[in-house]
């Protein structure tokens, strides 16, 4: 990409030294060809530095402009009809219009740029009209792509919904990625792994949301805005994050808490296959976990640990972690 920019760039400055050549050998009368040449360098190169500085100015920003450009125009033309330039000096006039054409410019143009986030019109995914709108958003941050569970859900088609991850998002796991520390790093690209995954999901949709917002908000503030402005839920597994979103009256979907409720509800008699891990506190038993991390512990089992057997519930205890199963075991031999 970069590579192309500099051949246009030079292609353009080449351009403007040909048009200044091609001005002068038109009007003999002018300057020299090397005042011509000049003045058509002076103009590509400081063309090719708005342009630099220009970098980063998203389209949402461009059209935030044009907007406030346009609303400029109409309000100096409705200042040029009023009746209090009929009378008077021209020139202090024309001097006039000038002035409040400028002010009114620079205002309108400042103002529609610095709400563009806030401008439903340039606001990518925003649903103008929420009944006809097939499928709600969700925003994902970067501890639900670290996780990786959301492909899974996504893949099952469970959520019916377009994800939109910030690009915020994915720079934030690049600079995870790119850490010094092995686990950060491993983190990062996982992640980035599973952004990857998602766009590969047959029937389901992506997008990458391009938003320009202040480096000194924080990470989780941005992320209540962009759910905020469209309107969408809030997908993560940050726990503080998830209050934040609430307190603001952004809904936000819990894959901890969807995990659970898939898990069926144990129950007297019930019987199921555990892996035994380790010994239990009373003599004999034996405990292992079910898949939503309930503890399971199983009588006159001991000599199974390491193993899978099948058991027959006996009983359930509620727990500050959820619940605790008491089971026996119901088969002679144990599964290495």
């Amino acid at each position: 990409m970069n590579r192309t920019l500099t051949i246009i760039r030079v292609a353009f400055f080449a351009l403007c030294l040909m048009g200044g050549a091609l001005v002068r050998y038109a009007n003999p009368d002018w300057q020299s060809l090397g005042s011509c040449l000049a003045v058509a360098a002076g103009i590509g190169a400081l063309t090719i530095l708005l342009d630099l500085l220009l970098k980063g100015f998203s389209l949402r920003a461009l059209t935030a402009v044009t907007f406030g450009l346009a609303m400029a125009v109409l309000i100096s033309a409705l200042i040029n009809a009023s009746p209090f330039f009929d009378k008077g000096d021209t020139t202090v006039i024309f001097q006039v219009r000038i002035v409040l054409f400028v002010v009114v410019l620079y205002i309108a143009t400042v103002m529609a740029l610095r709400g563009r986030d806030d401008f439903n019109l340039i606001i990518p995914y925003v649903r103008f009209v929420p009944q006809e709108v097939a499928s709600p958003l969700v925003v994902a941050d970067a501890s639900a792509l670290i996780d990786g569970r959301i492909l899974g859900v996504c893949q099952s088609h469970f959520l019916g919904s377009t994800v939109v991850v910030p690009r915020f998002v994915i720079e934030e796991l690049n600079h995870i990625a790119d850490s010094t520390d092995p686990q950060r790093q491993s983190r990062g690209r996982r992640g980035l792994e599973v952004l990857n995954e998602l766009r590969r999901v047959p029937g389901f949709e992506l997008r990458v949301h391009d938003i320009t917002l202040e480096n000194r908000q924080q990470m989780d503030d941005k992320l209540i805005f962009v759910a905020r402005s469209l309107k969408a839920r809030l997908l993560t597994t940050d726990y503080n994050l998830a209050k934040l979103a609430e307190f603001h009256d952004v809904q936000w979907l819990n894959l901890n808490k969807l995990a659970r409720a898939l898990h069926p509800e144990v129950t007297v008699g019930d019987g199921f296959t555990v892996e035994l891990v380790k010994p239990g506190k009373e003599s004999g038993q034996a405990v292992g976990y079910l898949g939503d991390g309930s503890m399971v512990v199983v009588n006159d089992a001991e000599k199974f640990i390491g193993r899978e057997i099948d058991v027959e519930v006996v009983n359930v205890v509620p727990s500050a972690g959820g619940k605790m199963v008491f089971a026996r075991p119901v088969s002679a031999s144990g599964r290495a």
